[in-house]
């Protein structure tokens, strides 16, 4: 979102897991992984016990909500609203027998990721 602010050209490319932020089911009930993420900061041991992925999805909603940071819909919206282009992978759509009404309207469409380098040329591409 900042990008378009500053009138940079936005394109996103959602992929695997981060798909889930731009399906309409699942963009608003996203969890935070407690195992096997490097930013817990926490031994996987404790990431194990039943409901600490709850808990620290709790944890997160309540900072956020602390600094008014928007449910993942509205947030989407807004990057939409600023001229950001967003894209589902189609290798990973395909894999998961995923279609375009899954997802929330603001996806433009579903590419492959040599399609997205043809969009992204020029800029520069950064995964996370």
């Amino acid at each position: 979102n900042g990008a378009r602010m500053e009138g940079i050209e936005v394109n996103l490319f959602f992929t695997f897991f981060g798909l889930e932020a731009v399906m309409k089911k699942r963009m608003d009930h996203l969890k935070v992984a407690t195992v096997g993420n490097p930013a817990m900061h926490i031994p996987s041991l404790l990431g194990i016990i039943p409901g600490m992925s709850a808990f620290a999805t709790s944890q997160m909603m309540k900072e956020m909500d602390k600094l008014d940071i928007p449910p993942v819909s509205e947030f989407v919206e807004m990057i939409n609203d600023a001229g950001a282009n967003l894209y589902a992978c189609k290798a990973t759509v395909d894999m998961f027998h995923l279609g375009m009404d899954d997802f929330c309207e603001q996806v433009d469409s579903v590419i492959n990721v040599g399609k997205f380098y043809e969009l992204a040329a020029g800029g520069q591409i950064i995964f996370t």
